[in-house]
């Protein structure tokens, strides 16, 4: 008799589910997929975290990039993945905004997913190179009025491109959105003055800050980040209720088995609580905001309210 694959989940996730099975995980390395590029923000945080994970779990986390169609690609084959504990994810909340953005997608963001943990919070930051003639944001935007469609604003994903798409839309400017495949792209662009500016996260801008060639004209949250506390919010410089935060969230494929789940998270807990990770996050201009699966699926569930509304106001298109 042959079984299909839903058939045989049906069969095995009464077995995955018991106790004793998380005991004996995992059995062999575990894959972590970035579904972006190498040398971005969520990279850089997958590879902190793979390293810190070490001493508490007994098989090696290995990070694996996977980019291409705007995470789509690498995202697809965790929808596809056996839900054994053996392949994760690492996605920004685009992974949420995506199915309002792209034409199609192979799988459903919220159904198709195991939410595991909220790993940390995504202040964007809107990022120039210093021998731009512009200081601040003001500055900038009266440049962009007196030359529309001019001044080109970089993103890597769903969440930076409509961050900038929606403050030009609010202070009546033309800037055109300049895509690029991650956040270190766009800042080695920014360093060498091919692109005026770009809206990235706090981890990939950090690195350049001390070169002299880049600084940070505003951040996407109400608040300012601790780790640019001059930097000012976009609110501040004159654009009311502007608050569009990030997040990074770790996910398995639908199915994933609870004490598996219980158990990465207590794995997690861990790592967070060691003094050499938290110092390198600070270094990297990483926000940790650990939470349950519970607290990654309710800021999912708000992320898709946000973006139905703004498709719904007509605010973005999907691309065709």
């Amino acid at each position: 008799m042959n079984f299909g694959r839903r058939a045989l989940l049906a069969l095995t996730l009464p077995a995955l589910a018991h106790p004793a099975f998380a005991q004996g995980w995992p059995t062999r390395p575990i894959r972590l997929l970035v579904p972006y590029a190498t040398g971005g923000g969520t990279d850089l945080l997958a590879r902190a975290l793979a390293e810190a994970l070490r001493p508490a779990l007994p098989q090696p986390v290995v990070v694996e990039n996977r980019a291409g169609g705007a995470g789509v690609i690498g995202t697809e084959l965790v929808a596809r993945a056996e839900p054994d504990g053996h392949t994760l994810m690492a996605v920004v909340s685009t992974h949420v905004a995506n199915r309002y953005f792209l034409p199609a997608l192979p799988y459903d963001p919220l159904r198709d997913f195991t939410p595991v943990a909220l790993l940390t919070r995504n202040t964007m930051v809107l990022a120039a190179g210093t021998g731009q003639p512009f200081a601040d944001l003001p500055a900038l935007l009266e440049r962009a009025k007196a030359q529309p469609g001019r001044i080109g604003t970089g993103s890597t994903e769903s969440l930076s491109s409509f961050i900038g798409q929606e403050l030009a839309r609010r202070a009546k400017v033309e800037m055109p959105d300049v895509q690029y495949r991650s956040g270190g792209q766009l800042m080695n662009d920014i360093v060498a003055g091919h692109l005026p500016v770009g809206w990235t996260s706090t981890a990939s801008a950090m690195p350049h800050m001390q070169t002299g060639r880049v600084h940070l004209l505003a951040v996407s949250t109400a608040t300012r980040t601790p780790f640019f506390p001059e930097t000012p919010t976009v609110q501040e410089q004159g654009i009311p209720d502007f608050d569009l935060p990030g997040w990074v969230g770790l996910y398995g494929p639908s199915g994933l088995a609870a004490p598996v789940v219980e158990r990465l998270y207590q794995a997690l807990t861990r790592a967070f609580e060691d003094a050499t990770l938290r110092q390198r996050f600070a270094t990297m201009g990483i926000e940790p905001a650990l939470g349950p699966g519970t607290a990654l699926a309710a800021a999912a569930e708000r992320e898709d309210k946000l973006w139905a509304a703004a498709a719904a106001a007509g605010h973005i298109q999907k691309q065709q």
